[in-house]
């Protein structure tokens, strides 16, 4: 919420001190002159290391800022812009979608004032993607349906026919639609995803990590370096240890064939606290995330990334992340996705624990 201060006038330091809003001034030369707690826990810097230094020495992609600043001056008003995309250079690590004003002070100083919409935005695409998930699903079931049934008959038929054919070169042929029947079948099986009961037993989340890190060591191209970053302090989880397993390699695999035949992978643990998934706040939530410094997704395959069928790889399936989310909202979790060309990271949400708030 914006504090609304004047133009001529300049709030006292106190009163942007108790804001939760993220507050800089900033002087004729373009220099921090003053930055709150809040703003200061944003960009992860003290007052002292910020005071005095251009707005470029704290944060990445500095244009729009500046433009909103010198947009300010020039019209003597307060200047809106919403959605930008903050990155701090000091926490490299994070990476904010905030709404920012720019309001004109005496002495051709301004006033930034950033409000941290991140975790609203998380909590509207995670809403999205959980939507975008269960429509999908019955989707693929009507999908699945009307295309088991037939693919059965036209399998039977084949086989009634061989029987009846006099050469093996004509049954050759009968071969081919029982064998691309077969396919066709076990695509729709892959599709459905697994089916039954889940089998939760406590696990360590590093063992199914190491796990899928030898089968990625051993899938990926000799020029791709996978890196391991983990939490020694993460607690055991309860999942279906083969659910979780195809879960993470299909996420790993998804950063292996973006990367091609060299780039790095880092596979990343996290506990999180008070950690919201979708619209339920969990105490503890672990996070496993893969980053790579591939092309990144492309903007068209976005919003659809975790349909089925969806993919930009020759040869893709298109199965894969759309079975590694499926796998997650069974478990309680969710995958999220932030890319730009050169990072990419998914990340695997699961709660460590059956209650939480709403």
């Amino acid at each position: 919420m914006s504090a609304h201060v004047s133009v001529r006038g300049t709030p006292s330091q106190s009163l942007l001190d108790s804001l939760s809003l993220s507050v800089f001034i900033i002087d004729s030369l373009g220099h921090v002159e003053y930055l709150n707690a809040a703003a200061q826990t944003l960009l992860a810097v003290g007052h002292t290391q910020a005071q005095g230094r251009p707005l470029t020495d704290l944060i990445k992609d500095c244009a729009p800022f500046e433009g909103l600043i010198a947009r300010a001056r020039l019209d003597n008003e307060a200047i809106a812009h919403r959605g930008l995309r903050l990155l701090p250079l000091w926490r490299m690590d994070s990476d904010f979608v905030i709404d920012c004003v720019a309001s004109p002070l005496e002495g051709d100083r301004v006033l930034l004032e950033i409000s941290d919409t991140t975790r609203q935005l998380r909590i509207s695409r995670d809403a999205a993607l959980l939507a975008q998930q269960g429509g999908s699903r019955l989707m693929v079931l009507a999908l699945a349906h009307e295309i088991k049934n037939p693919l059965g008959g036209l399998r039977g038929a084949a086989q009634l026919l061989e029987r009846e054919l006099p050469t093996d070169v004509l049954r050759e042929y009968t071969q081919l639609i029982i064998r691309e029947a077969d396919r066709l079948r076990k695509l729709v099986d892959a599709l459905l995803g697994p089916v039954g009961p889940q089998h939760k037993v406590s696990l360590n989340p590093h063992e199914l990590l190491e796990h899928v890190y030898r089968l990625l060591r051993s899938e990926a191209q000799e020029d791709v370096l996978i890196v391991r970053d983990y939490d020694p302090s993460l607690p055991s989880i309860r999942v279906d240890r083969d659910q979780m397993i195809q879960a993470i390699l299909n996420i790993g695999r998804n950063a292996i064939q973006a990367l091609g035949q060299a780039g790095r992978l880092v596979i990343r643990t996290r506990v999180l606290v008070n950690a919201t998934i979708a619209t339920r706040r969990h105490r503890l939530v672990v996070s496993m995330q893969f980053e790579d410094d591939g092309p990144g997704v492309p903007a068209e395959l976005a919003d659809t990334i975790f349909y089925p069928l969806v993919t930009n790889r020759p040869g893709g399936s298109g199965l894969g992340l759309a079975v590694a989310q499926d796998l997650a909202t069974r478990h309680g979790g969710l995958i999220e996705f932030d890319s730009r060309p050169g990072r990419t990271i998914f990340t695997l949400l699961l709660p460590l624990e059956d209650r939480s708030d709403g």
